[in-house]
């Protein structure tokens, strides 16, 4: 999920929503429910080891992009093609992150505001901006929660390229799991026979159940990946957060608030919980995952090279979690790499990450601060190189 970590937020007061059991999706089966997982979903080979690179071409590489609008950031990266072709690699010529808190509100209404909209509008028309400037000859721009369970969200779609020329394509959690476990797939721990993916968003998370199979054969280096089971969470930080009044109002109310978040995702991963037994290796994505991981090594300012890829203990984030939360939303905007922008997500966020913890007994947790963009231009780096070798 590049850098999660964005600034500019629109802010609001928010009423507490009696929501336990999760929005409301159109047309989807119950969130909470574990898919088997199919070929149809996730194709082997889009998270398939990587293989020994083979020879360049030679051929023209303009500039690719990736574009992510969630529910509650808008986020950009150009990117050029560098290495061999079929190892996937790519170089970051341009980024662009922005807070635009697309589902503000959705929850009470299932509409997207106007003001939401618009924020969201201005932060496309600035990516669409810089594409331009980069001559890039290749995009995808993918919308995931807000624009999924939004009455209006076909109509928002239309505005979209109707004033920004930018074609948005509103995928299912499926795919929005599936590119952010290949975004996140070089941090997999080749000695992990199982390990759990997850992307906390906005308005959902995405948990991927992955399994390496034929990994201890005679003369084969390391196995591939198959996804055994994935659930769609309703629930992200923006969601959930607003299920909670913006301050209890006492560090035993937050707690006791924080406790109720944590439950109401809980609930959704008990299908999966049954199926997981032992020790898995966790890999997490989201601001929230780096923002934790960044506050517990105790740096004074972000600094991704430091916490992408990094471990980080889980009963440290626990408890790093818990401090958070009982703090008044005002105390929690002072801390460096909190700030105004995330006092209130950050909560949500940690709700939501302490209830994945509790899936497995991992003691240590991989922090990835890249996900869905990555995915994308890995996917679409592939798609090329298949298209040349067909």
């Amino acid at each position: 999920m590049g850098d999660n970590r964005a600034t500019g937020a629109a802010s609001g007061h928010r009423q507490r929503a009696d929501e336990s059991s999760g929005p409301p999706r159109k047309g989807e089966s119950p969130a909470g429910t574990v898919r088997q997982v199919s070929a149809q979903a996730f194709p082997a080979a889009s998270i398939r080891s990587r293989e020994a690179p083979r020879r360049a071409t030679g051929h023209h590489r303009g500039p690719i992009a990736a574009l992510d609008l969630g529910t509650n950031n808008c986020r950009l990266l150009i990117a050029r093609r560098v290495g061999a072709d079929g190892d996937g690699e790519f170089q970051v010529i341009d980024a662009f992150s922005r807070i635009v808190r697309l589902g503000e509100g959705l929850l009470q209404s299932g509409r997207l505001s106007d003001a939401a909209m618009d924020r969201a509008v201005a932060a496309l028309a600035t990516c669409a901006d810089k594409l331009a400037r980069r001559g890039v000859t290749q995009v995808r721009s993918v919308a995931t929660e807000a624009c999924r369970r939004a009455s209006n969200g076909p109509e928002f779609v239309h505005r979209v390229y109707k004033e920004t020329g930018l074609a948005l394509d509103v995928i299912t959690p499926a795919e929005e799991a599936r590119l952010a476990v290949i975004g996140c797939q070089t941090l997999i721990d080749r000695k992990a026979r199982r390990t759990l993916v997850f992307d906390i968003g906005g308005g959902s998370t995405e948990v991927v159940l992955l399994e390496r199979v034929n990994g201890n054969k005679p003369g084969r280096r390391e196995g591939g990946l198959r996804m055994e089971a994935w659930v769609s969470v309703p629930w992200g930080v923006v969601s959930l957060g607003e299920t909670e009044l913006a301050d209890a109002g006492s560090p035993a109310s937050r707690l006791i608030a924080y406790n109720r978040m944590k439950a109401r995702v809980s609930d959704h991963l008990a299908p999966l919980a049954r199926r997981i037994r032992g020790e898995v290796q966790l890999l997490g994505a989201s601001g929230t995952v780096t923002t934790l991981a960044s506050l517990n090594m105790g740096l004074a300012h972000y600094d991704r090279r430091q916490v992408d890829g990094s471990l980080a203990s889980t009963a440290e984030l626990i408890a790093l979690s818990h401090d958070l939360a009982v703090k008044s939303p005002e105390d929690r905007a002072l801390i460096p790499g909190v700030g105004a922008d995330r006092a209130d997500l950050v909560v949500a966020g940690a709700a939501i990450l302490e209830a994945l913890i509790d899936l497995g007994a991992a003691p240590q947790l991989r922090v990835a601060d890249r996900g869905i963009r990555e995915g994308i231009l890995r996917s679409m780096i592939a798609r090329e190189d298949n298209q040349r070798t067909a």
